[in-house]
């Protein structure tokens, strides 16, 4: 595949999802508002929603992979995902309890569970071999730099006092944009093909590849919903248009550096990458544990930003490459259902030790799990290097 095909099949993937991230970063930061002030829900009501919604797109993720691996129809089935979104948004306008809103969050994690192992295997047929980093880190900052205009279009909705049903209404328009969009996009042509059968046993995965994604799953048991980090925000004195804002700056520092860390994953290796982004994560964790004053936790949002940015890029691309070359979205599907898992184990715990235990709890766990999983993957990676053609 020509470069300048491969960058441009890229750049229009990545574009169609700044457009529905912006969709679905409009409504995301005022959900837990939305649930705690207007429907009463507590903290560890809101744990259950996104668990629960996260593990339900989890386990769509290696069918969804498998299928597009067998069928050649990555791109269907990233248009049926993608769909979801504008279904969602309907879902949360006619919601008047906790679990109307549970509904739709579990309508939007569908889709992502439909979309996003086909979508990542389209990236990566799509690239240079040699430049995989580099084309997960474009994708993921178009796709940050979305989720930084659906924030910011939140924090105006929020401080011009428009109400919440009005705001989930105006976010289906960019949902439609993207969505239309996916008819650019090109897949490479084929039929049914033959597909080994998938296990994770015997030699038919890299042995490092099922170790380190050992370790991301019990990672992410630490790693809660980022809806989290929001109710933290609010609970050291940020005013709901402030905790947007500080919503606002983790995506821009993610979007930022996303490009240019998955680059620098193509050079110097992917450990040199992932592991420093661990170790960030881990220390941002344990900062909203243990620090409260409003220039801590900006700080801290930012940090967290650029954990996103080194981990995403680089995992997906360690992934990809090491997968099975017939295999590679349901590789990519297997990694999405773990974290999917483990994010509804890890918010249903952080719920409850935020109403148990202490609101800083959920935190210092995290923050103690990220240092273990960061020990663990630096001696399961070793030396690693990118592979060249």
């Amino acid at each position: 595949m020509q470069s300048k095909f491969a960058f441009s099949n890229i750049f229009i993937i990545g574009l169609v999802s700044l457009f529905i991230d912006m969709s679905t970063e409009m409504v995301y930061p005022l959900i837990p508002l939305f649930l705690t002030t207007n429907l009463g829900a507590t903290p560890a009501i809101v744990g259950v929603i996104e668990g629960i919604a996260e593990c339900t797109a989890s386990l769509l993720k290696v069918l969804s992979g498998y299928i597009g691996d067998v069928y050649q129809n990555k791109k269907k089935l990233t248009l049926i995902g993608y769909s979801a979104a504008i279904v969602y948004k309907v879902f949360l306008l006619i919601a008047t309890s906790w679990t109307g809103v549970l509904a739709a969050r579990v309508i939007d994690r569908i889709g992502k569970g439909i979309r996003v192992a086909p979508r990542d295997a389209l990236v990566e047929e799509s690239s240079e071999k040699n430049k995989l980093g580099r084309s997960y880190g474009l994708h993921k900052m178009l796709d940050m730099v979305g989720s930084a205009l659906g924030v910011l279009l939140a924090y105006f909705i929020i401080t011009n006092n428009v109400d919440f049903e009005t705001a989930f209404l105006y976010s289906i328009i960019p949902a439609i944009i993207g969505v239309l969009m996916i008819g650019g996009v090109q897949e490479k042509v084929g039929g049914k093909r033959d597909t080994q059968k998938f296990t994770l046993k015997g030699v038919q995965l890299d042995r490092r590849l099922k170790l380190y994604l050992g370790a991301m799953f019990i990672f992410c048991l630490g790693n809660s919903s980022n809806v989290f980090l929001l109710l933290r925000a609010k609970d050291c004195g940020f005013s709901p248009s402030e905790v947007i804002l500080l919503y606002l700056a983790f995506n821009v520092s993610a979007s930022l550096l996303s490009m240019f860390a998955g680059k620098l994953s193509d050079k110097v290796g992917r450990r040199r990458i992932i592991v420093p982004g661990y170790l960030v994560f881990a220390l941002v964790y344990l900062g909203f544990g243990l620090l409260s004053s409003k220039l801590a936790i900006i700080i801290l949002f930012i940090a967290y930003g650029v954990y996103t940015a080194f981990n995403t890029a680089a995992e997906r691309a360690f992934i990809a490459e090491t997968a099975p070359d017939n295999l590679k979205g349901t590789v990519l599907g297997v990694y999405g259902m773990l974290q999917g898992v483990g994010l509804l184990l890890s918010s249903i715990i952080a719920g409850l030790l935020w109403d148990y235990v202490d609101p800083s709890a959920p935190f210092l766990f995290g923050g103690m799990v990220g240092f273990i999983a960061a020990i663990a993957i630096t001696f399961i990676l070793g030396e690693d290097r990118v592979k060249t053609v």
